[in-house]
């Protein structure tokens, strides 16, 4: 069996800095892949790309003019683009406000970064994706959308949005030979979710069928599968 490869594509990673979009990152360059790192923590994102070996550019999901930046400047550094994992997103807090205690600011925040982001900058690179024979779109969802998680009603709300995104951009995309899925994690042990309440993060891991933490790892080979040419025909 062959290896699953990423030999000579370029890919743009958003939320790559840290926690599950630092380890695509880190996945893709084993793979052989060229990487670029867009996310608005630009120290944290400069050290992760010197570290690993790839490039890094500064992106805000709220700023329509850094999200075109940041798409350009990849193409521009990796010489074009084929593929793009949508990782970058804003969470409020697991056990936090109810719904009828959601701040209206806080949750057109999460909306913009998450929902109008993800398909701003999908718009953006299609140009750029359709040049090549296959290209590949990877949104990242959450297993929070499947099954409604309490208290968090703005995130799941917005992840929702990213599946049924996903199976759209799918049909629409298909003609220009770029493929589209999404990947819903359940909750991944990563900086970004150490303040979890230990309770929450047992009640997750209580309802598994594996019945241990998550790790970066093991969604990793996910992604990198999506992104290569052994999954061409699958989409949507």
């Amino acid at each position: 069996m062959t290896a699953i490869s990423l030999k000579d594509k370029r890919i743009l990673i958003t939320g790559g800095a840290r926690g599950l979009g630092e380890a695509f990152a880190e996945a893709a360059i084993a793979a052989g892949g060229q990487v670029m790192i867009g996310d608005i923590l630009e120290e944290r994102g400069e050290d992760s790309a010197r570290r690993m070996g790839a490039d890094f550019v500064s992106l805000d999901l709220r700023d329509s003019k850094s999200i075109t930046d940041c798409v350009e400047k990849t193409v521009k550094s990796l010489g074009g683009l084929d593929g793009l994992v949508n990782c970058g997103a804003i969470a409020t807090g697991i056990g936090g406000p109810t719904m009828s205690e959601i701040d209206i600011d806080v949750w057109d925040r999460v909306m913009e970064v998450n929902v109008r982001g993800t398909w701003l900058i999908s718009q953006i690179a299609i140009p750029y994706l359709s040049e090549n024979e296959s290209s590949k779109i990877v949104n990242i969802a959450s297993d929070t959308a499947m099954w409604g998680a309490p208290k968090l009603m703005a995130y799941v709300a917005s992840k929702g949005a990213i599946i049924s995104m996903t199976r759209s951009m799918s049909r629409e995309l298909g003609v220009h030979n770029i493929a589209v899925n999404c990947v819903a994690p359940g909750l991944t042990l990563v900086e970004a979710t150490e303040y979890v309440p230990e309770d929450r993060k047992n009640q997750y891991v209580a309802g598994r069928s594996i019945q241990r933490e998550q790790l970066p790892e093991d969604v990793t080979g996910t992604v990198i599968f999506l992104l290569s040419n052994a999954a061409d025909f699958v989409t949507g």
